[in-house]
């Protein structure tokens, strides 16, 4: 390793306490299996007999999500991608992601495509921000929309207040931070990403594209797991699942693993289980989520992410 390849010390700090944060976290989630084995391993059976016209159902709607999100990465971009290498590059980066922690890898493969594809480093960076940015807007609309359409539907667990006091905490850091030593890159930040934001827009095409395919991209992983507890009976309506994949998914972006892995697992089968579903069938709808859109298409996307990387691609 060159001296120039060397990481600044606070980077070197940042890496550690990430990467021990990480291992922190998916040792806890060892432990809960541990403790809670029978019923993940009941719960494993009861998937083994679901209903297969279900999972068929769950599976199309997985393959769907890949172009869907290249639709949305297209639509993040002013000029024209490829999109065959486009939709092999966000399959690829679905596999990258579970791999690398807290998003790190999809946007790593998605900017590495962006610069191969000509685009220059700040505009690559935009875009994948844009395509994030959008992203978690349809998902801060569709919890809204859900949760006001069903106010008062018993799914909704009650959240305990240290909980609540915990989020404000950490809203208020992020918040003091962003306003402290980071204020003057977050301007700049926010500086280009409006006008990137405003020269998408300019062709309705492209913002189309940007809005309708990060839409889908949500909706299509909301169906997969509404899909999946309808193969295994879980006994929750398909817009309750629907709002607390949402939100469990939300819960689960604070907690640096791979792919939400564990994190997300874990917040969605109590979200379930509070919800009113046994445990065994919240933990076989879960299971079956994530065999569909984590497992079976990992060995597959790294495949491709190699012959990617090999033909100069990324």
């Amino acid at each position: 390793m060159t001296p120039q390849q060397v990481l600044p010390a606070p980077q070197r700090r940042h890496s550690y306490w990430h990467t021990a944060l990480t291992l922190a976290v998916l040792a806890a989630v060892v432990w809960l299996a541990r403790r809670h084995w029978p019923v993940i391993e009941t719960g494993a059976v009861r998937l083994a007999v679901a209903d297969r016209g279900w999972l068929l159902l769950a599976a199309t709607a997985t393959l769907a999500t890949w172009p869907c999100s290249a639709l949305a990465q297209q639509g993040a971009v002013p000029g024209r991608l490829p999109p065959g290498r486009l939709v092999a590059a966000q399959f690829a980066a679905s596999a990258a992601n579970h791999v690398l922690p807290a998003g790190l890898g999809a946007g790593v493969v998605g900017l590495r495509f962006l610069l191969r594809c000509g685009i220059p480093f700040a505009g690559a960076v935009t875009a994948v921000a844009v395509k994030g940015a959008a992203g978690a807007v349809v998902r801060g609309a569709l919890i809204a929309v859900l949760m006001a359409v069903w106010p008062g539907e018993p799914f909704l667990p009650t959240l305990d207040a240290w909980y609540l006091i915990a989020l404000c905490v950490v809203a208020v850091g992020v918040v003091a931070v962003l306003a402290g030593p980071l204020s003057s890159a977050c301007r700049r930040a926010l500086a280009a990403l409006r006008a990137h934001v405003t020269a998408v827009h300019a062709r309705p095409a492209r913002a189309a594209a940007l809005w309708g395919g990060s839409l889908a991209f949500v909706l299509l992983h909301c169906g997969v797991l509404v899909a999946v507890t309808r193969a295994v009976d879980l006994p929750l309506p398909p817009a309750g699942v629907a709002l607390l994949y949402l939100l469990a998914g939300t819960a689960a972006t604070l907690l640096p693993t791979p792919g939400g892995l564990g994190s997300l697992d874990a917040a969605l089968i109590l979200a379930l289980a509070a919800a009113g579903a046994p445990p065994v069938a919240a933990t076989s709808a879960v299971l079956g989520y994530r065999l569909l859109t984590v497992w079976l298409p990992l060995l597959p996307g790294l495949a491709v992410l190699g012959v990617l990387v090999r033909r100069r691609s990324l």
